[in-house]
């Protein structure tokens, strides 16, 4: 989930800007209002911190044990590092929607090998946080007492949808956000998760 976007970003970025310059197209996140919100680095920066902060404290831990996470000597580092590798790593995956002003050095990321590996890339790393966006509807979400508490989970789980769900799939909302289908799609697709949140259930039945 950290890796994989920023690896599909520099697989594909030369070959996805090279389709849009043939085909005479405008990337549509330019021509919306939305770009500002679903696009903002800051959500994607946030969204890796707490990846990172997952994998630094799961692979410290098996790495050097827990006494060895609690000293300062590994763990200051170790956040450091991962703080400088978010970093760069929001770099590459925004640097994909700017067309690249000459031809990558490598040759294998002129081939088209390296397009379908970014595609691949792109597609696991959307089904791996639609896993942990589906985890929502677990929790124990009663039925929703009134307009206040709908208010309340109206804006966490547009908080959290601008978290976990809208950033990974940006690679393929960058040409599609401005179709009423692709909007009609996700509302179909996830109305099991808006509903358990928003309306909630008189049961404790899982969904």
């Amino acid at each position: 989930m950290w890796i994989l976007p920023a690896a599909g970003a520099v697989l594909k970025r030369w070959h996805f800007h090279q389709r849009l310059a043939a085909e005479h197209k405008q990337l549509a996140s330019t021509q919306t209002s939305l770009v500002g919100c679903l696009f903002n680095p800051i959500m994607y920066f946030c969204l890796n911190l707490v990846v990172m902060a997952a994998i630094t404290t799961g692979l410290g831990t098996i790495l050097f044990g827990q006494k060895g996470m609690n000293n300062g000597a590994i763990f200051v580092p170790s956040i450091i590092g991962g703080l400088v590798l978010t970093v760069f790593q929001t770099y590459l995956i925004y640097l994909y929607f700017s067309p690249p002003k000459k031809p990558p050095a490598s040759g294998f990321l002129l081939n088209p090998e390296s397009e379908i590996l970014g595609d691949i890339c792109f597609f696991f790393n959307m089904l791996l946080f639609q896993c942990a966006w589906n985890m929502i509807t677990f929790a124990d979400f009663a039925r929703v007492s009134g307009v206040v508490d709908f208010i309340g989970r109206l804006f966490f789980l547009s908080f959290v949808a601008l978290l976990i769900y809208f950033p990974p799939r940006m690679f393929y909302l960058v040409e599609d956000i401005n179709r009423k289908r692709t909007w009609v799609s996700m509302l179909i697709a996830n109305s099991p998760v808006i509903f358990r949140v928003l309306i909630g259930a008189n049961n404790q039945a899982g969904w």
